[in-house]
């Protein structure tokens, strides 16, 4: 188990500089247009292949540091570029994690490396989680799958919405109850290639968002979708088995959907801090030049006192983003709710240090010539989605005091 250190060690501070880098120099110059136009960033996502950015591998590099560092570094410098083109750059990870922790081995090796295509021909993914019914309640979700014996398919039929990719996507990784008398445990996730799009698998409505507005946001509708028996990940006879040890009565390690958010907190808590950080950096080189009454507004106490709790708010929510990080690299128990503690704080903290940051430029934070009005636009997804505020304080209460808070 590696050591948990308040620093990076050599070979990250080259990858932060490097990613720093490509935010600064391809992120950063594209995001007021395609926030702007509301367009999925496909060249954006072309350089970051080109560059290795893009790609499983590297993600899997990442994810694999013992330190757990590595990943939320490359988050913090993604989306302190722009938090819309960060997410098309990492939203093929929520499904890729999902393949890999349920997966078997034959369809992780399938489908990695076809959620990302080639550096020649970039693909995304989409993991279909959430529904109008069921989105921090995943108890009540509705999408049905149900099994064929005679063909050994799936057939599912259902409505999914709010799905980051959902539609365009190559891969799309569905989450469909299987007994819904079980409700959440009684959940499974499939693959779906992308010959079934427009055969059982189409796009709804595209959401026009408030922040975020280069990731594709949309329904996806599921109409008699018959998927082969292999689409199932982990299989049907794991499938049977873990839920017949539940209809005894028996724990199981949890439903796939929730399992993906949870580790994907601390993740999540990364980009909240990069969004803050782009921020709070405006805001502070914009103090030093600006001058109101002969002198800069920095010098004023109430500005200073300001960006005082931005940088104070921002370094907080790094090291509980970091310390969950390395905790769960490192398998250690999220006892106290540690991951939902870094993703509740940075969100928070994102909205927090935005706003100030308007404040701070006062009638140019307020118009879109200046972009700390995108980054608070930006900011406030990150305490509703994966998991709101609201339920990121009931795990930790729920960690914390060992009862059932309702």
């Amino acid at each position: 188990m590696a050591d948990f250190a308040f620093s990076l060690n050599e070979d990250q501070k080259q990858l932060q500089k490097w990613l720093h880098e490509f935010a600064e120099n391809v992120i950063r110059p594209a995001a007021a247009e395609y926030d702007e136009k509301e367009e999925f960033p496909w060249p954006i996502v072309q350089e970051a292949a080109r560059a290795g950015i893009y790609s499983p591998e590297f993600f899997m590099e990442m994810a694999g540091d013992e330190t757990g560092l590595s990943l939320p570094v490359v988050m913090e410098e993604i989306f302190w570029g722009d938090a819309g083109i960060g997410l098309a750059l990492v939203g093929s990870l929520l499904p890729a994690v999902t393949i890999l922790g349920t997966g078997t081995p034959e369809q992780i090796m399938e489908w990695g490396p076809k959620l990302y295509g080639t550096v020649e021909k970039p693909a995304i993914g989409a993991l279909c989680a959430s529904e109008p019914e069921a989105g921090s309640d995943v108890s009540n979700m509705k999408t049905r799958a149900v099994y064929d014996e005679k063909t050994d398919e799936w057939v599912l039929n259902g409505v999914k919405t709010w799905i980051t990719n959902g539609g365009i996507a190559d891969v799309h990784v569905v989450v469909a109850t299987v007994d819904p008398e079980l409700k959440s445990r009684g959940h499974a996730s499939f693959v779906v290639g992308p010959e079934f799009k427009g055969k059982g698998l189409r796009q709804g409505q595209k959401f026009a968002k408030h922040g975020i507005r280069a990731s594709h946001t949309a329904e996806v509708i599921l109409e008699d979708l018959r998927l082969p028996g292999s689409a199932l990940l982990g299989g049907k006879e794991k499938l049977d088995a873990r839920l017949a040890r539940v209809r005894e009565g028996h724990r199981t390690r949890g439903q796939a959907a929730m399992k993906t958010f949870e580790a994907s907190r601390p993740s999540v808590g990364a980009q909240a801090v990069g969004v803050a950080r782009a921020a709070y950096e405006y805001a502070l080189d914009y103090s030093r030049t600006r001058e109101q009454f002969g002198r800069p507004i920095g010098t004023r106490q109430a500005v200073g006192f300001m960006l005082a709790d931005m940088k104070t708010r921002i370094d907080a929510a790094r090291l509980l983003v970091w310390r969950a990080s390395w905790m769960g690299r490192n398998n250690i128990p999220f006892d106290n709710g540690e991951g939902s503690m870094s993703k509740l704080f940075a969100g928070e903290t994102a909205v927090d240090v935005t706003e100030k940051a308007i404040q701070i430029l006062g009638g140019n934070g307020y118009t879109r010539e200046y972009p700390v009005e995108r980054w608070h636009r930006d900011a406030k997804i990150y305490t509703i989605f994966e998991g709101t505020s609201e339920m990121q304080r009931l795990v930790i209460s729920r960690s914390i005091t060992g009862l059932r808070v309702d």
